[in-house]
C-alpha cells in the first residue's frame, strides 16, 4: 500500500516538474516585445503631430494595399488631437480615392471622387477576396488593431522591426516568412518596410525604424482616438483628489485640536 502510494506520488510530481518545464520552454521561446518610449505614454502623454501625418503616409502607401481601416472616415484625418491635416488637406486627401454610390437618377450606381465624410477606401470589396489574394490569409482590418493585439504600440512595432533570416535549421513554406517577434515566429506577410520605400513629404528620413514608429503611432491613435482628452481628464481628476485629500485633512485636523482643546 505504501509502494503505491509512493509510486502515485512521484508520477505526480514528475508531471508536474514536465509541466512546469514545458511552460518554461515556451517562456524563453517567445521573445518580448521592444520598448520604445512613445510620446503618448502616461498621464501626460500626447501624439506627435507630425509622427501622425507621417504614419498616415506610411499606412497610405505601403500598408493601404492590403489593409483596411473601416472604422475611419477621413474627415477624421482632420479633427482635434489626431493627424490634424487642414480642411482643404482633408479635402485633398479624400478626393484621391473613388467610391461607389448610387443608384442615380437611371438607377445605376457610379463612382466618384470620396469626400471628407466618406469611410476609408477597402481595398478588398470582401473578406473572401481579401484572403483570396493572400494566399489564404486574411490581413485584418488596422482600426483598432493595436487594441486588439497583445502588448499594443510595442507589439505592432516590434513584428515590423523583427524581421530576419530564419535561424539554422528552421524550414518555412512558400509564402511563409520568419519574424522573431510573431506568435510562432512565423507570419505569412512579407516585410512591408524597407529603407526609403517612402518620401516623406517633410523630408525626414525615411528609415525602417522611423516608418516603422510613425505608422505605429498612427495605428495608436486610430484605435484610440480620444487617448489626449482621457489623459487630460485624468490628470484633472488627479489634480482634483490631491486637493481634496488636502482640504479633508486640514478639515479634521482642525476638528480634531478643537476636541482636544475641550478635554
Amino acid at each position: 500500500m505504501c509502494n503505491t502510494q509512493t509510486k502515485s506520488r512521484t508520477i505526480f510530481l514528475s508531471l508536474i516538474f514536465l509541466l512546469f518545464a514545458f511552460n518554461q520552454a515556451q517562456s524563453e521561446e517567445k521573445i518580448k516585445p521592444l520598448e520604445v518610449d512613445w510620446t503618448f505614454k502616461g498621464i501626460t502623454g500626447k501624439f506627435d503631430r507630425a509622427s501622425l501625418q507621417r504614419g498616415y503616409q506610411v499606412y497610405t502607401e505601403v500598408c493601404a494595399s492590403c489593409h483596411s481601416m473601416n472604422l475611419l472616415s477621413y474627415r477624421n484625418l482632420g479633427e482635434k488631437g489626431g493627424p490634424e491635416f487642414s480642411v482643404d488637406q482633408v479635402k485633398a486627401i479624400a478626393a484621391n480615392f473613388e467610391v461607389e454610390d448610387g443608384p442615380n437618377d437611371e438607377g445605376d450606381m457610379f463612382t466618384r471622387p470620396a469626400r471628407p465624410s466618406d469611410k476609408f477606401v477597402s481595398p478588398y470589396p470582401n473578406v473572401q477576396a481579401a484572403t483570396a489574394a493572400n494566399g489564404g490569409a486574411y490581413p485584418p482590418d488596422m482600426s483598432v488593431l493595436v487594441k486588439a493585439r497583445k502588448g499594443g504600440s510595442d507589439y505592432i512595432y516590434s513584428v515590423l522591426m523583427g524581421y530576419e533570416e530564419p535561424p539554422q535549421g528552421l524550414e518555412l513554406d512558400d509564402g511563409v516568412y520568419y519574424n522573431k517577434y510573431m506568435d510562432g515566429q512565423k507570419i505569412k506577410m512579407s516585410n512591408p518596410l524597407s529603407e526609403g520605400i517612402v518620401s516623406y513629404s517633410d523630408g525626414t528620413n525615411a528609415t525602417v525604424s522611423q516608418m516603422a514608429k510613425d505608422v505605429t503611432t498612427f495605428l495608436t491613435w486610430s484605435a484610440e482616438p480620444h487617448l489626449e482628452t482621457r489623459h487630460k481628464l485624468g490628470l484633472k481628476v488627479i489634480i482634483f483628489l490631491i486637493i481634496f485629500t488636502i482640504l479633508v485633512y486640514l478639515s479634521m485636523r482642525r476638528l480634531w485640536s478643537r476636541i482636544d482643546s475641550e478635554k
